[in-house]
């Protein structure tokens, strides 16, 4: 009997201790089991690995590591950190290695519509001896190759997918340009002056590699000035305050449809007001047609007719001089872009078909020349001629002419 504790306590002991290892066993089998999960969590986390970077060797075996960006008209783009952007021809560059994918267009295979989209080979590509070889993502497609001569525009996969699928919001893919200038003179007679402007277009697709689909543009300027001789006294006699205004502005607004590559339908509209031909409001609404006449890289010229009603009303007036008009525009807008200047003109004659008199013309002359970054130094003309300005006295010149100058910022879009 005394023995028995002893071997009751004994036993006790060996469950004890046997419980406690199997606690342990567990606890161990969860540190693992969690280590585990955390590991896979950890690696799920983990960024996917850096692609090799894309590799240029110009022309003197110089070799630059970075970005392919693209490559429209012969000429590439080549992000690298130490330089960032740079561009350059073909003729500069001994090999091109990309290890992205790339849409290639040729001269031959140009999209224009999202049903072409699919046609287009993508894949990495490869520059060696002034010619492109195409390895396309799908294995059983053909490798391409073709001269670099040939091949117009190489994209990347997302902005392919974008451009062709996709487009802008109404508030994105503008591009265009504000202008602002000022005169300000104190002397025996005060005088300011203030001008500014402001253009906006929009071409949907916003790259030059696809047709048209779309244009919207809007345009606004506008010239306000005053003259003022102050009041003085002569022989004791008060003359009155003098003062002298000028105000010319302009608005107009358009949108274009197009159905072929140079073919467009359009509908607008437009606002102006010339307090020096007597002019409170000229409104114009109207649709038509357009010609994109001539369309290169740095040129463009778009020729279009519209039928519209056009309401006159002057400024003080006698009574039947305000006109509802039938009519027309015609009109011939030319854009050149070279690298120290741009010119853009734009001509329109604007007929009237129930009355004849009623005719008005204009013409439009902007040069803006670079200056630092996003600004340019500008000059303008605006040539304004309206045919049947009300009978006042002083007599109203049917002509005005005014000259600006000033600061001009590109409006630039990132879409």
């Amino acid at each position: 009997m005394t023995g028995f504790p002893a071997r009751t306590s004994c036993l006790s002991t060996g469950v004890y201790f046997h419980s406690g290892f199997r606690t342990l066993l567990l606890a161990a089998a969860l540190c693992c089991a969690l280590g585990g999960s955390r590991q896979a969590a950890a690696e799920r986390k983990q960024p996917a690995a850096t692609p090799a970077p894309d590799v240029l060797v110009l022309s003197n075996g110089d070799v630059l590591h970075g970005k392919f960006i693209s490559e429209v008209g012969g000429k590439v783009t080549f992000h690298c950190d130490p330089l960032g952007d740079i561009t350059l021809g073909w003729n500069k560059i001994r090999e091109l290695h990309a290890s992205q994918k790339f849409a290639l267009l040729n001269k031959n295979v140009k999209p224009g519509r999202i049903k072409d989209a699919g046609s287009i080979p993508l894949g990495t590509f490869d520059v060696v001896n002034q010619t492109v070889t195409l390895h396309p993502a799908a294995s059983a497609a053909p490798v391409r190759r073709l001269p670099v001569t040939d091949a117009q525009f190489i994209v990347d996969e997302a902005t392919l997918n974008k451009q062709v699928n996709h487009a802008p919001g109404f508030f994105s893919g503008w591009n265009g340009a504000a202008t602002a200038g000022a005169a300000l003179v104190s002397a025996t007679q005060n005088q300011y002056t203030v001008s500014g402007g402001i253009r906006l277009v929009r071409t949907v697709p916003t790259v030059s590699w696809l047709e048209r689909r779309n244009r919207t543009s809007a345009d606004f300027s506008g010239s306000f000035g005053k003259i003022t001789r102050p009041g003085y006294y002569s022989a004791g006699t008060y003359v009155p305050e003098v003062a002298t205004k000028s105000a010319i502005s302009h608005l107009d607004a358009e949108r274009d449809e197009y159905f072929s590559p140079r073919f467009f339908a359009l509908a607008q509209t437009a606002f102006d007001h010339n307090f020096g031909q007597e002019l409170n409001l000229q409104q114009i609404y109207g649709g038509g047609i357009g010609w994109t006449a001539l369309k290169t890289q740095k040129q463009e010229v778009d020729v279009k007719g519209s039928i519209q009603y056009e309401k006159q009303k002057f400024i003080n007036g006698a009574a039947g001089t305000d006109k509802n008009l039938v009519g027309s525009t015609f009109s011939v807008n030319y854009a050149a872009h070279w690298k120290r200047m741009t010119y853009t003109q734009g001509i329109a004659y604007i007929p009237a078909f129930n009355q004849s008199v009623a005719y008005s013309a204009n013409e439009r002359n902007s040069f803006a020349f670079p200056a630092y970054k996003s600004l340019s130094f500008s000059m303008g003309t605006a040539d304004s001629y309206l045919n049947n300005p009300p009978v006042s006295l002083p007599p109203t010149m049917r002509n005005s002419f005014q000259f600006t100058m000033g600061l001009t910022y590109a409006i630039k879009s990132k879409y």
